[in-house]
């Protein structure tokens, strides 16, 4: 069976175990579903992150990196889920679901799109504060550290 990648960037949440069953539903050539969702954490009084992204760039750049996962990896397919606008503590940010006959390339290649999502995907953060404050996200350097593991 060929590979699926389905990716969309939304401002509409998402269900996360819809998302992970759709992607294994009547594949018996997976043993293996890796997934990570990330969710707004309400940090430092953080009351709302608003993300905004360049719709079409945004979709490009992640489907190349997908497309880069599948080609490392025997994956039998892939979902990421990518949200924009205006999003609480609580709320869903992003998915990213791996499915491959083995655990190993699942977690690797699940690794490697969260590492470049967090790092290099056309996607600006702004915080909001409880006193009105907001302030872009910059960008750390721990994150720089991930994502650099996996050039080669």
């Amino acid at each position: 069976m060929t590979a699926i990648a389905t990716i969309r960037v939304q401002q509409q949440d998402f269900d996360t175990a819809r998302e992970i069953a759709g992607l294994s539903a009547g594949r018996t050539d997976v043993g293996a579903v890796v997934s990570f969702s990330g969710l707004c954490r309400a940090d430092d009084g953080l009351t709302a992150l608003t993300l905004e992204h360049y719709p079409g760039m945004a979709e490009a750049e992640i489907k190349r990196h997908a497309d880069e996962a599948l080609a490392r990896w025997p994956l039998q397919g892939l979902t990421i889920i990518h949200r924009y606008g205006r999003i609480t503590p609580g709320e869903n940010i992003v998915l990213v679901v791996t499915a491959s006959s083995h655990r190993q390339a699942a977690f690797e290649a699940a690794e490697f799109l969260m590492d470049y999502l967090k790092t290099n995907a056309p996607f600006w953060k702004r915080e909001e504060k409880p006193e009105g404050d907001s302030a872009w996200v910059e960008a750390k350097s721990h994150d720089d550290d991930a994502s650099a593991r996996w050039k080669s």
